[in-house]
């Protein structure tokens, strides 16, 4: 590898595996690596670059390295944001009733329904960044993602659980870009 790779380039190390390059030093890079932590790599290290970046020809603040590595660990990782139950439905069950008679209900407390809720959403959205990133051609990628809006908007019916509206789901609106 003879070109200089840019803070948030994404790389594949043999030993360490998956890692985004956070800083550039004198002697190498800095890489967070998703098994490994942060470790300083010697610029001549062969490593797979599986998303490059040019590098910056100024500073990047503090909170522009905190930004890209948030997105890439997201990307990377399988973590959940922590997202809060409205207040109203703290304690709450969910209480679902047979038609018929002969049957018994079945209860289970809303804040373990919607957590499952809220691993459908993180799940579709990692799905979505893997649709994003893949090698599909630009009109299978469009294909894919008009059924991950139309899920997201059949979800949005859950969204009266969120305590924050920044949180819930969207629908066919998500795919109008600004």
């Amino acid at each position: 590898m003879n070109t200089l790779l840019g803070i948030g380039s994404r790389i594949r190390h043999d030993e360490f595996g998956d890692g985004v390059i956070i800083n550039l030093k004198a002697g190498g890079y800095t890489i967070t690596f998703v098994q490994h932590g942060v470790k300083i790599i010697k610029f001549d290290t062969s490593l797979t670059v599986v998303e490059a970046l040019e590098p910056d020809s100024d500073l990047v603040s503090l909170f522009d390295v905190e930004q890209s590595l948030t997105r890439i660990l997201q990307r990377w990782a399988d973590q959940t944001e922590l997202v809060p139950l409205g207040d109203k439905w703290k304690g709450g069950k969910l209480i679902l009733k047979p038609g018929r008679t002969d049957l018994s209900h079945k209860e289970m407390p809303i804040d373990a329904f919607f957590h499952k809720i809220v691993m459908v959403r993180d799940r579709l959205r990692v799905l979505e960044q893997r649709v994003n990133a893949s090698t599909l051609d630009d009109e299978e990628k469009i294909n894919i993602q008009q059924y991950i809006t139309r899920i997201y908007g059949s979800l949005t019916s859950f969204n009266v659980l969120f305590k924050h509206a920044h949180q819930q789901f969207v629908g066919e609106k998500s795919t109008v870009d600004a």
